[in-house]
């Protein structure tokens, strides 16, 4: 199976079909990802812990990965996420984009941005237009 092919199931078996106990699976013990929170490095117990509290927030998931680029033990990839809110059902769509280092098959780093901003606007939790909000330098207060 390739790594590209790998980082997909990943993907499917984890975050979709939420079998937390396969994360040991596809993380080398001392796995650490970056790029989710600033200055803050992710191992497997964390991912269990983001995909639990993300599990409240959101219905079904759907994710596919349109972009793969594989180079050697590098996996570079375009993630798209598609899903619902719990509460109200609406929408959500966003994504994402990781670079992931594999050894044996099992990930070893990897390297992460996602779109929280669009993510959390249609959570309703960040006022709509955020970003263009922030930009102007006005501040966004909450009460």
């Amino acid at each position: 199976m390739s790594r590209s092919e790998l980082l997909k199931r990943f993907y499917q078996d984890v975050w979709v079909d939420g079998k937390l106990d396969e994360i040991d699976h596809y993380f080398a013990p001392d796995a650490k990802a970056d790029g989710l929170f600033s200055r803050m490095q992710f191992g497997p117990e964390d991912f269990r812990d983001l995909i639990t509290a993300a599990s409240h927030l959101l219905g079904p998931l759907r994710i596919d990965c349109p972009v793969m680029v594989e180079n050697g033990d590098w996996v570079a990839a375009l993630i798209h996420v598609r899903t619902t809110r719990a509460d109200n059902g609406a929408p959500i769509e966003v994504t994402g984009q990781t670079i992931v280092r594999f050894e044996d098959d099992r990930i070893a780093e990897a390297y992460n941005q996602f779109d929280f901003i669009s993510f959390f606007e249609q959570l309703g939790q960040f006022p709509e237009d955020t970003l263009p909000v922030c930009l102007t330098g006005q501040r966004l207060d909450w009460v």
